[in-house]
């Protein structure tokens, strides 16, 4: 149903970044074959699924790609893609055999999709990463975090997913777009470092405009004002708040009484954006929200436009009113995960199936891809091209 229905895309299997951006192809409609080394299939049983939920809605073949039957196999599944998906280090791909210009003979409409933390090439590129170096180089991570304490990584959210999976999933939609009006593929070189820097252009414009300084946890929106930060409450859990327009803050004012403490002082209460009472104001407003819990804020904020929202836990979140309206969690084999997104409202997404065991649809693949008839598929397992 999903609006890439009818796309075929192999995904050479890998970790982090590169599974993601195929799970997202695979939630929008895309048959994704997933190839998983023949070393790894272990003859699961397909009614209880893996708990790896990032390998959700695939099929999974096992190939030897070190073996002339392996790798022949996986030719003749790109001979059928529209597009290849890989992450491994440059020029990998190239020494196993099914690199660009090799699956480019056989397939000139096909989208070659490369997922890398460093790029295809540069100082750094034949070099071992992960999420925090790439974007420590995309000058990211230096500026995440509170004043006068280290940088803070967010989880591995900002490399390997916002700028390396999504970056790739998009990369590789506009090149199939491309291929259908042009005829001819080409190679989408996603890299982490690159994707991370692009997340942060609208930052780079604020610098450019004079309202960004290095100095990290001293900006508008990086915990230095009272209105863009989050607060402890009396059960010690969170609430964020994020009243950055006048008519947001007013409604802030209204509701936390923060004017009344300055009229209590016989003080004027500072305007919104100076600078050098925030501190005060942050330590005023730590005080006002301690005096309730969590939820008893939640009653009286929910609804306003004071910009707020419980800081909830994964299971929290899943359970929450609004999420569970709109379905933003869905349970799948029995495990509660994220729906598919965006969403569509002619042709929605669907997780096609749970996790697959490595290998688990091997002969399924082989027939419904390349036509292999049941003695070929024999004589591919028992020379160990497959498993």
């Amino acid at each position: 149903m999903g609006p890439l229905s009818g796309l075929k895309i192999v995904e050479v299997a890998g970790i982090g970044p590169a599974p993601f951006a195929a799970m997202m192809l695979s939630d929008l409609g895309a048959d994704v074959i997933r190839v998983d080394r023949s070393a790894q299939a272990n003859g699961g049983d397909p009614a209880a699924p893996p708990s790896d939920i990032f390998n959700r809605g695939r099929r999974s073949i096992a190939l030897d790609l070190k073996s002339p039957g392996g790798l022949k196999t996986l030719l003749d599944l790109v001979g059928q893609a529209d597009a290849l998906m890989e992450g491994f280090r440059p020029g990998v791909a190239e020494r196993l055999g099914f690199g660009p210009e090799v699956c480019k003979e056989l397939n000139p409409k096909l989208v070659y999709g490369r997922m890398t933390g460093w790029g295809q090439e540069g100082p750094y590129a034949s070099t071992a990463g992960h999420d925090i170096n790439y974007i420590a180089l995309a000058g990211v991570l230096a500026h995440l975090g509170r004043e006068g304490e280290k940088p803070t990584p967010p989880i591995n959210l900002v490399g390997d997913f916002g700028g390396g999976g999504m970056l790739l999933a998009f990369g590789l939609v506009c090149a199939l777009l491309e291929a259908g009006r042009s005829g001819e593929g080409q190679v989408v070189d996603a890299a982490m470092v690159d994707g991370s820097a692009s997340l942060m252009t609208m930052v780079w414009g604020f610098k450019a405009m004079g309202m960004w300084s290095d100095e990290r946890g001293t900006n508008l929106l990086d915990t230095a004002t009272h209105f863009y930060d989050t607060y402890e409450c009396a059960d010690g859990n969170f609430v964020s708040i994020g009243s950055i327009e006048p008519q947001f803050y007013a409604e802030l004012l209204k509701y936390t009484n923060l004017e009344q403490v300055y009229l209590e002082r016989d003080e004027v209460l500072p305007a919104q954006m100076d600078k050098a009472k925030w501190p005060e104001m942050k330590a005023h407003l730590a005080a006002i929200f301690a005096t309730k819990s969590r939820d008893e804020w939640s009653a009286l904020l929910e609804g306003t436009d004071i910009c707020f929202a419980p800081v909830l836990t994964m299971d929290e979140a899943a359970q929450h009113p609004h999420n569970v309206h709109r379905k933003t969690f869905v349970e799948v084999a029995g495990i509660t995960q994220p729906a598919p997104a965006p969403r569509f409202d002619r042709t929605p997404g669907e997780i096609q199936r749970p996790p697959s065991h490595p290998g688990q649809h091997t002969d399924e693949i082989l027939g419904d891809w390349l036509g292999a008839s049941t003695s070929a598929i024999a004589e591919l397992r028992q020379n160990g091209s497959v498993a």
